[in-house]
């Protein structure tokens, strides 16, 4: 298989793991507490975290140094930013974020934030694919979207939508990966050159989401210590994760 189909196969697996996490909610037909879907959040944040510092960050340093890393490091933080400022999107705790629109759903609003989490994900998994931590990278985000993917389930029947169409947004959601899957994999295509900026991208996107949207999102209501071992344990099922998948 060539590094760049593993990486868009990969991506589109791990992406698709949402809809794992989804799947209960369409049995129970049930929503969820805010303790459940926090806990949830928390733990997909350490499994992030995980493999963002052994999968890309480490690895981008041995590739290419440490002035490449922090120059895609920092660059990955400051377009997820540009994009958070821009792109109109509605967390359910939250609340609005990017430029003021009237036009779009809520429900709409939602996913887009959900889709500008995901594509740093997408795009890990696809620079992972011409990497020896191809397989860990991609196990390590479709394990995390397995309770992202059951957050957002509950979250849209806590908000009153149909557990089908809640089932599908999250299912919907994970799958905008593939798109983030394949970008990264044609650019790491294109130059070898490239990998450790692209490699220390995909870091930098998805730690800034981290604490910017998801560690300040289940803050919230007061749960931080909870929240907080549940980013350890998720932090620590993928370090050990890693260590077994080499």
């Amino acid at each position: 298989m060539s590094e760049l189909l593993k990486g868009i196969i990969y991506s589109a697996l791990a992406g698709a793991s949402t809809g794992l996490g989804a799947l209960p909610f369409l049995f129970f037909r049930k929503g969820a507490s805010e303790k459940f879907i926090n806990g949830s959040l928390g733990f997909a944040a350490g499994v992030m975290l995980a493999a963002s510092a052994f999968s890309l960050v480490i690895p981008s340093m041995e590739l290419g140094g440490p002035l490449r890393f922090v120059i895609g490091f920092l660059i990955g933080g400051l377009i997820v930013d540009l994009i958070d400022k821009i792109v109109p999107h509605e967390h359910f705790m939250k609340g609005h974020e990017g430029i003021e629109t009237r036009r779009l759903k809520a429900i709409w609003l939602f996913v887009i934030a959900i889709t500008i989490h995901n594509f740093p994900e997408g795009m890990a998994v696809g620079v992972g694919g011409y990497t020896p931590h191809a397989l860990s990278i991609a196990v390590a985000i479709g394990i995390q979207n397995i309770p992202e993917g059951a957050a957002v389930a509950a979250s849209l029947i806590n908000a009153g939508y149909k557990p089908l169409k809640a089932f599908l947004v999250s299912f919907l959601t994970g799958l905008v990966e593939i798109f983030g899957g394949a970008t990264g994999a044609i650019l790491s295509g294109i130059s070898s050159k490239l990998m450790p900026y692209l490699m220390a991208t995909a870091a930098g996107a998805m730690i800034f989401v981290i604490s910017d949207e998801v560690i300040p999102e289940t803050h919230l209501r007061g749960r931080e210590r909870m929240v907080t071992y549940w980013i350890l344990t998720g932090f620590s099922c993928m370090a050990v994760l890693d260590l077994i998948l080499g």
